[in-house]
């Protein structure tokens, strides 16, 4: 079975610097967007640090719900704080890299990009030929991305409303 060189995309109505303390929230195990398909626990060194890592856990039916769970590592290649976040997958259901892009796009606006190019390792290698695996990773990524503005739109509003 071949790879995955997935890109997904969203315009949020937020501050890149809010965009990406969310993101780094997430993989820091807030459990506010990516849920309920994708739950992440942190290494014992930051993911925002190179070297850093954390672990992902992939639920395919619902975090509260039966169902297989891939679970991958993902270790800080680089970062550029605020903008940029390169992470290898060293071990587990896939090999590869995970790519978080957070840029400007004006009017107080930001896209998030996130990268995804993988490949299936180990028992998933077989599983990848009867699931799609890289139309089910963008459906949870655009899942992801549409709770991701939610939360920060709601986030601001309230925010806004203290004022």
């Amino acid at each position: 079975m071949g790879g995955y060189d997935i890109v997904d995309e969203k315009v949020i109505d937020a501050s890149p610097a809010t965009v990406w303390h969310a993101v780094l929230a997430e993989m820091r195990g807030a459990r506010r967007w990516w849920t309920p398909h994708v739950t992440f626990e942190p290494g014992t060194t930051p993911i925002d640090e190179v070297g850093g890592e954390a672990r992902a856990t992939i639920h395919t039916r619902g975090e509260d719900k039966r169902g297989l769970r891939l679970r991958f590592t993902a270790r800080t290649r680089s970062v550029e704080p605020g903008r940029k976040l390169v992470a290898d997958y060293v071990a587990g259901a896939f090999r590869g890299q995970g790519i978080f892009s957070v840029a400007p796009v004006g009017g107080g606006r930001t896209l998030l990009t996130m990268r995804w190019v993988a490949r299936p390792h180990g028992w998933v290698r077989i599983l990848a030929k009867v699931v799609n695996i890289g139309k089910e990773h963008s459906k949870t990524s655009q899942a992801a991305l549409a709770n991701l503005a939610t939360l920060v739109r709601d986030r601001d509003e309230a925010a806004k409303a203290v004022r």
